[in-house]
């Protein structure tokens, strides 16, 4: 597992080279800059797990370095925790107005500095484990599971996606797509509680990516049911005139109205049997290119 990254903003020498250090002992990558702009440079070049910023700086204060963090949307998540002089009530809301996680003044206690820290960067990581919006385990807890299959005899893994859907988030806007994907999620927990078997696992890799690791015997009926029930499930999402037509007109690549079929899912299936694997890679790219074949098949 890779060192949590940290950046010190701080203009003072002497306290920017004593947290580094402290931290570095502490088994953090750490990083220090001593100007606003400087951090902002920096958290572009290559992103932080956490910064610990001063307000009083040189050029830009502490305040716009997180108004400007949190207002982009590569660096929104990054954890803040101000660090500084300012111990005025209006100064810690302000700070904590802008989105920052943690507000601590000077003189501060090391130690209680480091557990603000852990826990910053522990609420962070429970935070990115899940979708937002499906609440589908995502990220790192998909590949903690493909690692630990993989070591397993029995084993599949699906790699399901919603076919047609970018054309349906055209036609009927991004709030409607979002429940598809929520209404995606519950759908497949209610199939996996009715076909699958109890230690089954769904995740949601992002967008309309959707994927279980079942049992290999389970996965062709699991398969089934859910691309048959999602069929029957989806038509609620389209008005009444789209399902009496059977299509709806969305943009094509060249801005023309063209025919587009209902959504659907693609279902790749990958097990051990079928295929050796001997990292979590070629599993994901395996079952993406069935997945793909899959895909094919129903719109040919």
């Amino acid at each position: 597992m890779s060192k949590a990254r940290l950046l010190i903003v701080e203009d003072d020498v002497d306290i920017a080279n004593m947290l580094r250090l402290f931290f570095k002992s502490q088994g953090y990558d750490v990083d220090v800059a001593m100007r606003g702009s400087e951090a902002l440079e920096k958290t572009r070049q290559g992103l932080p797990h956490l910064l610990v910023l001063d307000i009083m700086l040189p050029d830009i204060d502490g305040y716009e370095v997180c108004r400007a963090l949190r207002t982009n949307i590569r660096t929104s998540h990054i954890p803040i925790l101000f660090l500084t002089q300012k111990d005025e009530r209006s100064d810690k809301l302000k700070g904590l107005e802008l989105g920052a996680d943690d507000y601590i003044t000077k003189p501060f206690d090391i130690e209680e500095l480091k557990l603000r820290v852990q826990n910053a960067l522990a609420r962070a990581e429970r935070e990115s484990l899940t979708d937002p919006q499906s609440g589908l385990p995502s990220g790192r807890l998909i590949e903690d599971q493909l690692r630990k299959v993989i070591r397993q005899p029995d084993w599949a893994f699906m790699d399901i996606r919603i076919n047609y859907f970018d054309a349906f988030r055209d036609v009927y806007g991004l709030i409607a797509a979002n429940d598809v994907v929520r209404f995606t999620a519950m759908l497949l927990g209610e199939v996996v509680d009715a076909v699958g078997t109890p230690n089954d696992f769904i995740g949601h890799a992002g967008g309309d990516n959707f994927v279980i690791f079942t049992a290999s015997q389970v996965a062709p009926r699991l398969k089934e049911a859910l691309k048959q029930r999602f069929a029957e499930a989806v038509l609620s999402h389209y008005n009444f005139i789209d399902r009496q037509q059977g299509y709806i007109l969305a943009p094509g690549r060249g801005g023309e109205m063209v025919k587009t079929p209902f959504m659907s899912l693609a279902i790749g299936v990958v097990t051990p049997a079928t295929h050796s694997f001997t990292d979590i890679r070629e599993i994901t790219e395996v079952a993406a290119e069935e997945r793909r074949r899959d895909a094919l098949l129903a719109a040919g």
